[in-house]
């Protein structure tokens, strides 16, 4: 159903929105264009990956991307977008690129069979105290400045920056204008012009105007206010101070000190429970998946599997058959 509201348009910030515009493949021409800084045409084919990385042992960490893109060339690209703070955002993008990078092979395949893998995290947060929205990475020689290989490399985008510097005009700076845009208009002169970005504004509109759709980026939208209102009110009560991490993650040691990834967490000792059904079931309605959750719940409460298991059990709420 089609909504009459024309003045409403979704934030392509929010990762729903966001991987629904990456799923048209002009759209990712577009950008992966403007990230690799070469013209779209040069592009010639985009292919979506499943964005589960192998796991090698049972206790590995799962990986999971956002997008996960795979050019004509054999070049692999991860994108994602994080719209909520995160203190260990250098360690998670280059865990999600070696991962990345390393299951391209098995065992007995040669090196060589190994190509190009590209982190890009689009930040709504500030990284670098510089005044540089774009950062591009890779692995040098500390003196020389000697390039040890160019098969990996991470690029950053710092949204936040864009409101208080200015910068040359590239392709790149009006991808970020139009991902940061609060409004329709600011969209419309972002994207002005450029036939790739006129595509990614038109799918966004018509998103906007779909009721269903709407829903659910309300949904996401409400489960980030829940988030916020979380980590301000553990600030106010001292129970628990919160830090921005990913999508969801929390460790709270005595009375009070959280870690929250994405969209909420935190341990409080003699509410260890409650703490993990809050967690479980505000992830949930994030829209995180059922595997990535356990993940989570292995990580940073060190619970066994037959833990995670019984917590699945009790507070994972299924749809009704």
């Amino acid at each position: 159903m089609k909504s009459n509201d024309n003045t409403f348009i979704m934030s392509p910030k929010v990762d729903f929105c966001f991987k629904e515009l990456l799923n048209d493949e002009d759209v990712r021409r577009g950008f992966i264009a403007a990230i690799l800084g070469v013209k779209a045409d040069m592009i010639q084919r985009t292919e979506l990956l499943p964005t589960y990385l192998r796991k090698q042992h049972q206790k590995d960490k799962l990986g999971i991307l956002d997008i996960r893109v795979v050019l004509e060339n054999g070049t692999q690209i991860d994108i994602e977008m994080q719209v909520i703070a995160y203190d260990y955002w250098a360690e998670r993008s280059l865990f999600y690129l070696c991962k990345m990078f390393s299951e391209q092979i098995h065992e007995g395949e040669d090196y060589q069979e190994l190509k190009k893998c590209i982190h890009v995290g689009i930040l709504n947060f500030i990284l670098f105290d510089d005044e540089e929205y774009y950062s591009k990475f890779h692995i040098w020689e500390d003196s020389r400045k000697l390039l040890y290989t160019d098969k990996m490399e991470i690029h950053i985008v710092e949204l936040p920056k864009l409101k208080k510097y200015q910068y040359p005009e590239t392709e790149l700076l009006r991808w970020a204008r139009f991902f940061n845009a609060e409004n329709k208009e600011e969209m419309q002169m972002a994207v002005q012009g450029d036939k790739y970005m006129e595509k990614a504004y038109n799918r966004l509109v018509n998103l906007s105007a779909d009721d269903e759709k709407r829903l659910e980026y309300e949904e996401r939208q409400k489960a980030i206010r829940d988030y916020n209102h979380m980590i301000n009110s553990g600030w106010r009560t001292g129970h628990a101070r919160g830090y921005a991490e990913g999508h969801a993650e929390g460790l709270a040691e005595g009375h009070a000190e959280g870690h929250a990834e994405g969209h909420a967490e935190g341990l409080a000792e003699g509410h260890a429970e409650g703490r993990i059904q809050e967690c479980i079931e505000i992830l949930q309605e994030m829209g995180i998946s059922e595997e990535k959750i356990q993940d989570k719940l292995a990580q940073k409460f060190s619970l066994s599997e037959k833990e995670i298991e019984e917590f699945m059990e009790k507070y994972w709420k299924r749809a009704e058959s």
